[in-house]
This record gives C-alpha cells, sequence and structure tokens, in this order.
C-alpha cells in the first residue's frame, strides 16, 4: 500500500492540522495546569484531582455525546468543540495574570481551575468521537489503516512538542504567557476548520430515541470481539500505567531537574510513539495484530517498573522513551480495529465507549497515581502500577486465545474490493 495515501487527499492534510493544533494546544495546557497546580499545593493528590475533575463529564456525558455525534453533521460540531476549549483557554490565561494573586486566594484560584478543567471534560466527550467519525467521512474506506496511523502519528507529534515546549515556556515566559500561547494555537485550529466542507450524515436513524441509540451502540462493542478485547486491554494498562500524572514529583523532589526537565520527561514517550507511528507508516502493523498489541502493553508494563525505580534522569528519559514506542504500537492497532470494524452509522457511539475505556482512563489513571503516591509514596504508586498492568496482559493472554489469533489482513482485503 502507498504510505503516503490518505495524504493525497487536500482535506485530511487539513484535517491533520486542525487536529496537531488542537492536541498540541490540550497536551500543552495539562502540563502547564499540572506545574502550577503541584507549584501552589505541593500535594500529589491534587495532581490526581486535576484528572478526576476532568474524567467525571468526559465518562458520564460520553455514551450520550456518542448519539448527538451520530445524528448531527460532523464538521459544524466539530466547529463547536473547538470554540468551547477556546473559551476554556481564554479563562485559565485570565486567571494566571499575575495580579490575579492579589485578588483572590489560593484556594479560589484552584478551584477555579478545577472548574474549568471539568468544562474542558465535558467538551472532551464530545471531540473524540467527533474526530474519529470526520476522518471517515473525509477518505475512502480502503485507506483507513493509512488515515488512522497519519491521525495518530500526528496526534503523537503534537503530544511531544506540547509538553516539550510547555516545560521550556513554563521557564521561559511564564504560567501566564504560556496560557496565552495555547489559546492562540486553539483559534488557529478553529480558523483551519472551515477549510474543510460539511459532510453529509449517514445514519439512517435521525431521531432515533437517545436510549435505544445507546443500547444499539453498546451492544455492537461487547458483541465485537476485537473491539472489546483491544479497549479493554488498553483501559486496564492505562489505568495502571498512569505514571505520567507523577511527573511533576519526579521532576521536583526525585530527579531534580526543574522545568525543563519535566518538559524532556513529559515528551519523552511522545517521541517513542511518533516514531513508532512514521515507522508504521512502511511497515503496518495490522498482520498478528493480537499478539503484537499483547507485547506492547506487557512491555508498556516493563518501562513502567523501570521509570518507577530509576534514580537517573537519562534512564528514567529512555524508559518513558520505550514506553511510547510500544505504547504507539498498542494506539495504531486499536484504532485501525475501531475504523475496519466499525459500521458508519455507528462511529459516533463507538468512539464514545472508546473515550470511556481509554481516553478517559488516563485522568482515572492520573487519579489513581496520585491517590497510591499519597497512601504508598510515589516509587511505589509507579512499580504497582507497572505490575498491575504485567498480570492484566498475562490474563488476557491466557483467557482470550480468539484475540490473540487476531489479524486484521482479511478486514483490509474486504474492504479493497469493496471499493
Amino acid at each position: 500500500m502507498d504510505p503516503y495515501a490518505a495524504l493525497r487527499f487536500k482535506e485530511f492534510n487539513i484535517f491533520l492540522l486542525v487536529r496537531f493544533a488542537m492536541v498540541f494546544a490540550w497536551s500543552m495546557q495539562f502540563i502547564v495546569i499540572e506545574w502550577q497546580v503541584y507549584s501552589m499545593t505541593k500535594d500529589p493528590l491534587s495532581l490526581g484531582i486535576i484528572g478526576l475533575m476532568e474524567v467525571i463529564p468526559a465518562v458520564s456525558m460520553a455514551l450520550f455525546a456518542g448519539h448527538i455525534v451520530d445524528q448531527k453533521e460532523k464538521r459544524n460540531l466539530l466547529v463547536k468543540c473547538i470554540f468551547g476549549f477556546s473559551v476554556i483557554s481564554f479563562g485559565l490565561f485570565m486567571l494566571s495574570w499575575p495580579s490575579m494573586e492579589d485578588k483572590l486566594n489560593t484556594t479560589t484560584i484552584l478551584y477555579c481551575i478545577y472548574f474549568l478543567v471539568f468544562l474542558g471534560g465535558i467538551v472532551r466527550s464530545f471531540l473524540g468521537p467527533t474526530i474519529f467519525s470526520l476522518i471517515a467521512l473525509i477518505v475512502p474506506k480502503k485507506i483507513y489503516p493509512n488515515a488512522a496511523t497519519w491521525s495518530s502519528t500526528t496526534w503523537q507529534l503534537a503530544s511531544v512538542l506540547g509538553p516539550a515546549l510547555a516545560g521550556f515556556s513554563i521557564s521561559w515566559i511564564g504560567v501566564h504567557w504560556s496560557m496565552c500561547l495555547i489559546f492562540g494555537f486553539s483559534i488557529m485550529a478553529l480558523i483551519s476548520l472551515f477549510q474543510i466542507s460539511t459532510k453529509p450524515i449517514l445514519n439512517p436513524k435521525i431521531g432515533e430515541p437517545v436510549f435505544e441509540s445507546l443500547r444499539e451502540g453498546l451492544r455492537f462493542v461487547f458483541n465485537t470481539k476485537a473491539v472489546f478485547g483491544a479497549l479493554t486491554l488498553d483501559m486496564i494498562a492505562v489505568l495502571f500505567g498512569g505514571a505520567v500524572a507523577l511527573l511533576p514529583i519526579f521532576a521536583q523532589d526525585i530527579l531534580h531537574v526543574g522545568s525543563e526537565g519535566f518538559g524532556v520527561l513529559r515528551a519523552a514517550p511522545a517521541v517513542g510513539a511518533a516514531l513508532t507511528m512514521l515507522g508504521s507508516t512502511r511497515f503496518p502493523l495490522h498482520k498478528n495484530a493480537g499478539k503484537k498489541l499483547l507485547f506492547a502493553v506487557f512491555g508498556f508494563g516493563i518501562c513502567m517498573i523501570v521509570f518507577g525505580l530509576s534514580t537517573y534522569f537519562w534512564l528514567s528519559v529512555i524508559a518513558l522513551f520505550v514506553s511510547g514506542a510500544v505504547d504507539g504500537v498498542s494506539m495504531i492497532i486499536r484504532q485501525t480495529i475501531l475504523q475496519l470494524k466499525t459500521p458508519d452509522n455507528m462511529r459516533g457511539r463507538v468512539a464514545s465507549v472508546n473515550s470511556m475505556f481509554v481516553g478517559s482512563s488516563n485522568e482515572l489513571g492520573a487519579f489513581e497515581s496520585g491517590l497510591t503516591a499519597k497512601l504508598m509514596g510515589t516509587v511505589t504508586a509507579v512499580v504497582f502500577g507497572g505490575a498491575m498492568t504485567l498480570l492484566t496482559v498475562s490474563a488476557t493472554a491466557i483467557v482470550s486465545p480468539t484475540f490473540r489469533k487476531l489479524d486484521l489482513q482479511k478486514d483490509i482485503d474486504e474492504h479493497e474490493a469493496n471499493e
């Protein structure tokens, strides 16, 4: 297959630009918030609360958001999502104004940050399903795997640069102007999005009762073993492997590397994942996908244990880099499974379930890491999470031989034959 097949569509390139700008802004904003909150509180639990504030609305509204996405036009819905994020980022910019500390006490500022993060969780519950559904309307089905790879690669590249720039910008221009930069990227994404035309609504059941629609979406996910297995495995791994949420503690109190070192640590996993994804455009991962996914998540658990035990900065960077590389394999395989197995009229609902399983488990994992760090210590919490990941993969490999044998080549051949 042509490794640049998806890039030959103009709207897909614009889509990648929009996705890059949004992921860059969102990941950078999360890092700046983490740094600001921990600097204010010096309490690891406060980092967990940030994740919890985002995961509560993201999970509670996910299925409803998927129903709405399947019922509405995707381009305009994405415009509303990005506009909502822009309003939130502007609020954080105003809240971080240096003079604000003279007007509001630390507790009030902290609660306002939590509130804006909560609103961001609502926006995110719609953003993920909308993006997932829009991809399928921009490129032909036969190049879904290639489009999924480029989309995931763009996500990871933005995840590399966003955290890295966040760490450096905190040092160079401070939290306040870092928030201003984030707002600028969200506006750039909003303007670029209008170069993509509106798309047809492919759902034949417009006006379907919401609960009936949600049941249908859930039934599809739980009855499709490849989809359910991939989501469950990744959810458990991310939930217990959420060491990234504790990076401010490692940077400030264990490795003593400051904000610039924090940026390097935060970017290392995304660098590894981005390189994996760029390589996968020439060396696809769809053959023996089940075994590759199991090995990838097992490797992720090993890396978390090494990172937790390390007291050397560059060993920690390498462990995080490798964790990102194997996580990139997991992400590509999962996204390819979802794109190939999901009917067009259910993409919003399936993507919402995906966000509940995987996307929200990042924030729930942040809360779990913050809580366990509070209870058993930071290093022990990370090692515990890595060990739980290894147990999860081992159990999945034993109890699900069908998943071990999963191969996506047949699905790709069928889509090519139908074009």
